[in-house]
């Protein structure tokens, strides 16, 4: 249920419903990734952030929309055109989990996919080299590679599956390097350490918040000092959020240099998994 207070918030989400062409926040030709940061699969997101219940009309339709994009072999085609990349597939596979599917049967077969094509060093990577190719271009993606370790954590998969351990691993890793890794140049950097919320990019806020699910992340050296990044953030046990696009700007429950209500209760979540309250 969407409180009160952020009525407004949603009917702006709302108001962007037709921007791309078509209903859902979607192209004529059903492209769910175009039109950032009001795509298909981000105003879902923003939406379940505000307190839709997945059984919304409204989403449920969003829902059968993306699942259209399905493939049999697990993988989601989310343009007509064009390569069928694992980002793809981890982005559908993220929004159904917290709409509510993960125990639907082609998430099943999504999950299979996912294990079948994960790359050598425990991630996800597609092999699209925008920026060309080098050292840094061998290691996987570490933005699907998140986005996939939050699906997984509503899968019977979660903490009981090697693979998963690797990934977790990988991104810990990530910590270490902190240098651009993977195709599209991922790092950890002045942007990186800016808490961004709503949870839309690779970030300090969304890398603690997924890591803090996984049982192999939480004694780790590197979480930990993640973890503190994030904590010596936080103003009187609040999320304080640094960044957000210029067309997110408008909206309340997310406001670039204040408390985030919203932001919070997903960081005492963190606090949660970890035992602190």
């Amino acid at each position: 249920m969407v409180e009160t207070q952020y009525i407004r918030d949603l009917e702006e989400i709302l108001s962007h419903r037709y921007d791309n062409g078509a209903d859902y926040w979607t192209t004529p030709d059903k492209r769910l990734i175009k039109g950032a940061p009001f795509s298909t699969l981000e105003s879902v997101n923003y939406l379940l952030e505000l307190g839709l219940e997945s059984d919304d009309p409204l989403l449920k339709a969003c829902a059968d929309l993306i699942f259209d994009a399905w493939r049999e072999n697990g993988s989601f085609k989310l343009y007509p055109q064009g390569a069928v990349y694992p980002c793809h597939t981890v982005h559908a596979a993220n929004a159904l989990c917290h709409m509510g599917y993960a125990s639907d049967t082609r998430l099943g077969k999504i999950f299979l996919h996912l294990l079948d094509t994960q790359y050598a060093d425990g991630g996800w990577r597609c092999n699209k080299f925008s920026f060309g190719r080098g050292p840094e271009t061998e290691y996987s993606n570490p933005l699907p590679t998140l986005l996939a370790l939050d699906a997984f954590r509503f899968s019977s998969y979660f903490n009981q599956e090697q693979a998963l351990d690797r990934a977790v691993d990988f991104l810990l890793n990530h910590w270490t390097i902190k240098a651009p890794i993977g195709p599209c140049h991922y790092g950890i950097g002045t942007l990186f350490m800016q808490v961004e919320y709503p949870f839309r990019s690779y970030n300090l806020f969304y890398y603690v918040y997924v890591l803090s699910f996984y049982a192999r992340s939480k004694s780790d050296s590197r979480f930990i000092e993640a973890l503190e990044a994030l904590e010596s953030k936080t103003k009187d046990g609040q999320i304080i959020v640094e960044r957000i696009v210029p067309k997110l700007a408008g909206l309340t429950f997310c406001k670039k240099g204040l408390p985030s209500t919203l932001g919070t209760l997903r960081y005492q979540e963190i606090l949660r998994n970890i035992g602190q309250i």
